[in-house]
């Protein structure tokens, strides 16, 4: 008997590497890691891929997870789409030979996050959650405040104070500082745009 081509025994250990796939045809979710900033451009990559090579019966759906974010810089707020996972990428997709060896041989990808070499999916929970998750809740501001922090008040009639934050609220975006007002302290809330932190 012939001894197995190179092929053959690759092709035996990607199938053994693939794992059984789930009837549905809607196709599972997995992950990949990817050099953390390349997020974005391993899934134009895949995008192209998908349309090149004819595989969009096969990859459904391709997701950066990300989360819109507040930040403040020299007083103006910014909105900015945060990445909720670093380094990783989810697909949707029916999981074989051809579309594991496209997907792992894309540039910026190390690999499928796995489990004794097979690829795992998340479960259908797993992947709602992240998805939701990016989309349900209202913009975060970040936070660029700590307690104790030293603050110049930038706005209001205290600018020009210098004074030690006191307290923080990150919902309402706002901190407290105690300001010295007729000879006593009294507590004067600032939103996050009216003070500045002292290098």
């Amino acid at each position: 008997m012939a001894r197995p081509s190179l092929r053959e025994r690759l092709t035996a250990k990607r199938a053994a590497e693939v794992g059984e796939q789930g009837e549905s045809g809607e196709g599972h979710w997995y992950v990949l890691h990817t050099y953390s900033g390349y997020e974005n451009k391993v899934k134009k990559t895949i995008e192209s891929k998908v349309d090149a090579r004819d595989l969009s019966d096969r990859v459904y759906e391709i997701v950066v997870p990300t989360q819109e974010e507040i930040e403040i810089k020299q007083g103006q707020r910014h909105n900015v789409m945060k990445k909720v996972f670093p380094g990783y990428v989810l697909v949707r997709m029916e999981l074989d030979e051809e579309t594991w060896y496209e997907l792992r041989n894309t540039p910026g990808v190390t690999g499928f996050v796995s489990s004794q070499n097979k690829p795992v999916q998340l479960t259908e929970e797993e992947a709602q959650n992240v998805l939701k998750g990016m989309t349900a809740e209202p913009p975060k501001v970040k936070i660029q405040f700590a307690m104790g922090d030293t603050v110049r008040i930038i706005d209001g009639p205290f600018a020009d104070f210098r004074r030690e934050i006191d307290e923080i609220n990150n919902e309402k975006g706002k901190i407290k500082v105690l300001v010295s007002f007729f000879g006593r302290e009294t507590p004067v809330e600032l939103d996050f745009l009216q003070a500045e932190r002292e290098i």
